[in-house]
C-alpha cells in the first residue's frame, strides 16, 4: 500500500512536467478535499437536518446551501494554504502566534475535536445499534474496532486513506440519491427554500447555528492544509499554480457532492416528517417512522448511510486530532491513546442516557462556537504577502473570506442572546 502512494506521487510528478494529460491526471490530486468533505455529511449533520426538516419543512435550506457555500470557500484556502507554504495551519499558529494566544487556541481546538467525534462516533454506533439490532454500547464497541482498524491505514501513504473514504462517500452520496427516489418531494418548494432566507423563530435559529456548525468543521480547516502540504514535490511557482487549479476544482466538486448529501438530508425529513410527524427530532425516531410512511427499504438506506458517515467521519476526525496537537505543541501521542480519549464523551452520553440526538445537535453548537478561530486566522494567514508571496488572497477572496467569518461570528452572538434570555429583534 506505501508503493501506491509513491506511484501516485511519482505520476503528479510526470503531470507537473507535462509528461502527462487528460482527466486521469486530474484524478491523480483528487484525495485531500474528499477526505475534508466527510467532515461535511457526518452524524452531526443527519441531527440537525432531520429537526430542521421535521420542523420546518424546506425553509432552512437556504442556510445549508450558504454554509457549503463557506466552507468551500475555507476549504480552498486551508488546501492554498498547505501547497504554497508547506507548512498547515496548526503550525503556522504556533509559528506566528505569541504562546497565551497559542494555548488558548490548541485548547479550544481539542474540545472542538472532542465535540466533533462525540458526534461522529455516536452516529456510527447508533446505525450500527439499529441495524444490527444490538444494544448501543455493541454498536459503540464496534465502531471503536472498525475506525481504529481503518486508521492503521493511515501510516501506509496518503493513497490508501484516500480511496477508503472515497468509497465511503461514494456510499453516502448513493443512499441519499435512493432517499430521493422514494420520498414524495416537493421540488417546487424546496428551490424556494433554498433562494428564500427565512428564520421563524428562535428554535430555528438554534438549529440555524447547528446546521453552521455541522457543515463548516473546524477540524477540517485544521486538516486540510495539512493534507496538502506535502502530497506533492513543488518546485516552482509554476507547479504551485497547477497544483493550486487541480485542488480548487477538486474543492468545488467534493464539497458540491457533500452540499447536495446535505440539502438531501433536509429535503428527506421534510418530505417524510413535516406533515404529519414534525415532532421528528431524533434519529432512532426518524428511522422508526421511516419504515411505515416509507417501507423498510427507506429506512435501511437512511442507517447504510448513518453508519458510513460515523464510522468514516471519526477517522477523518482523528487523523485531524493528531494533526492539531503536533502543530500546536509539537509532540504527539499514540492513535490508540488519542482514539480511547475522543471516545469517552461518547460513552459518557450514553452511561447517563442522555438523549442522544440532542448531544448531536449541541456538539454542532459547540462546534459552531470553535469555528471563528480558524476562520480568523487563516484569512490573516491567507493574505499576508510575506507568508504567502504572490499567491496572497485577491481582494475579491479576502472580501468573501471575512464576510464569511462575520456571518459566523454574528450567528454566534445572536445565538449567546437567545441563550441568556436576551431578546433577538426580529425573532418571536
Amino acid at each position: 500500500m506505501t508503493k501506491l502512494s509513491e506511484r501516485t506521487n511519482v505520476q503528479i510528478s510526470e503531470v507537473l512536467a507535462g509528461q502527462r494529460s487528460g482527466l486521469r491526471s486530474m484524478l491523480l490530486f483528487a484525495g485531500p478535499a474528499i477526505i475534508a468533505s466527510i467532515a461535511y455529511m457526518d452524524p452531526g449533520n443527519f441531527a440537525t437536518n432531520i429537526q430542521a426538516g421535521a420542523g420546518y419543512g424546506y425553509s432552512l435550506l437556504w442556510v445549508v446551501f450558504m454554509a457549503n457555500l463557506i466552507a468551500m470557500l475555507f476549504q480552498a484556502l486551508s488546501a492554498k494554504l498547505g501547497i504554497v507554504t508547506n507548512r498547515n495551519l496548526a503550525e503556522l499558529c504556533q509559528a506566528e502566534f505569541s504562546s497565551p494566544v497559542r494555548i488558548i487556541m490548541w485548547i479550544i481546538s481539542e474540545i472542538a475535536a472532542m465535540a466533533t467525534d462525540l458526534a461522529e462516533f455516536l452516529g456510527g454506533a447508533i446505525g450500527l445499534s439499529l441495524l444490527f439490532h444490538m444494544p448501543l454500547l455493541g454498536g459503540m464497541a464496534v465502531t471503536a474496532v472498525v475506525t481504529y482498524g481503518l486508521l492503521l491505514f493511515d501510516g501506509r501513504g496518503f493513497r490508501p486513506m484516500e480511496l477508503i473514504i472515497g468509497a465511503l462517500v461514494i456510499i453516502i452520496g448513493l443512499c441519499y440519491i435512493i432517499e430521493m427516489f422514494i420520498a414524495p418531494v416537493n421540488w417546487a418548494q424546496a428551490g424556494m427554500g433554498m433562494i428564500n432566507p427565512t428564520m421563524p423563530d428562535t428554535t430555528a435559529l438554534t438549529i440555524s447555528v447547528g446546521i453552521i456548525g455541522a457543515t463548516v468543521m473546524p477540524h477540517a480547516i485544521y486538516l486540510h492544509s495539512g493534507l496538502t502540504q506535502h502530497r506533492a514535490q513543488r518546485r516552482s511557482d509554476a507547479d504551485r499554480r497547477k497544483i493550486l487549479r487541480f485542488s480548487n476544482w477538486e474543492c468545488v466538486i467534493a464539497l458540491s457532492i457533500a452540499g447536495a448529501v446535505n440539502m438531501a438530508m433536509v429535503i428527506m425529513a421534510s418530505a417524510a416528517f413535516h406533515v404529519g410527524n414534525p415532532e421528528v427530532a431524533e434519529i432512532e425516531t426518524a428511522y422508526h417512522t421511516l419504515t411505515p410512511l416509507l417501507g423498510g427499504a427507506a429506512a435501511a438506506v437512511f442507517l447504510i448511510s448513518l453508519m458510513a458517515s460515523g464510522i468514516s467521519s471519526s477517522v477523518v476526525a482523528t487523523m485531524a486530532g493528531q494533526m492539531i496537537m503536533q502543530g500546536f505543541v509539537g509532540f504527539h501521542i499514540p492513535i490508540w491513546i488519542r482514539r480511547l480519549v475522543t471516545m469517552l464523551p461518547a460513552f459518557v452520553v450514553v452511561l447517563m442516557r442522555a438523549n442522544t440526538t440532542d448531544a448531536l445537535v449541541y456538539s454542532q453548537i459547540v462546534l459552531s462556537f470553535a469555528l471563528p478561530i480558524p476562520m480568523i486566522a487563516l484569512v490573516m494567514f491567507t493574505r499576508n504577502p510575506v507568508i504567502m508571496g504572490r499567491f496572497v488572497n485577491s481582494r475579491l477572496t479576502d472580501f468573501a473570506a471575512i464576510a464569511g467569518t462575520i456571518i459566523i461570528l454574528f450567528l454566534n452572538i445572536v445565538l449567546l442572546m437567545q441563550t441568556f434570555g436576551l431578546k433577538v429583534p426580529g425573532l418571536g
